[in-house]
């Protein structure tokens, strides 16, 4: 993705989520940090960007000041017009395969877990004692192990690293 304008990224992020999209809790989650580029994708065609995923280094920093790596995937935009084309399906997949043998930690996200589980196998068995620095509805709390690494189990907050 290092050959794509971040301006272009902005829009696209825009133009799926709203400018508005700043306030929301994964902005929290991930403040400060710069996307993985090895498990960061994005779509062109015709020459322009229709769709993006970007994954980040957060932690699970447990009540006993254990930190536990962790990557935190999304978001995931696909440009209005040619959502439902299976961009965002491709680029997750693209993401896991990457991140079999690049991810320095378990994945975490916030998402849709019927969509999620169903085609990309997160859930949220372990994530229930998690904790995220805003609002959040916690059956979208998910998260896949990946890469040789476990999830963190028990109570944390998940923040950046």
């Amino acid at each position: 993705m290092s050959d794509i304008a971040p301006q272009a990224v902005e829009a696209l992020l825009d133009a799926a989520f709203g400018s508005d999209r700043f306030g929301r809790t994964a902005y929290r989650i991930r403040a400060g940090v710069d996307a993985v580029p090895a498990l960061s994708f994005a779509r062109v065609a015709d020459g322009a960007l229709i769709a993006t995923i970007q994954c980040w280094p957060v932690a699970h920093r447990a009540v006993d000041g254990t930190a536990t790596p962790l990557v935190m995937v999304g978001p995931v935009a696909v440009r209005p017009d040619v959502q439902r084309g299976g961009h965002g399906r491709v680029l997750m997949a693209h993401m896991l395969a990457a991140a079999e043998t690049q991810a320095d930690g378990a994945l975490m996200m916030i998402g849709d877990p019927e969509y999620y589980g169903r085609f990309f196998g997160f859930d949220a068995e372990a994530t229930g004692a998690w904790d995220l620095p805003g609002p959040y509805e916690k059956r979208r709390l998910l998260a896949r192990a990946v890469n040789g690494h476990g999830l963190p189990i028990g109570a944390g907050m998940i923040g950046p690293r």
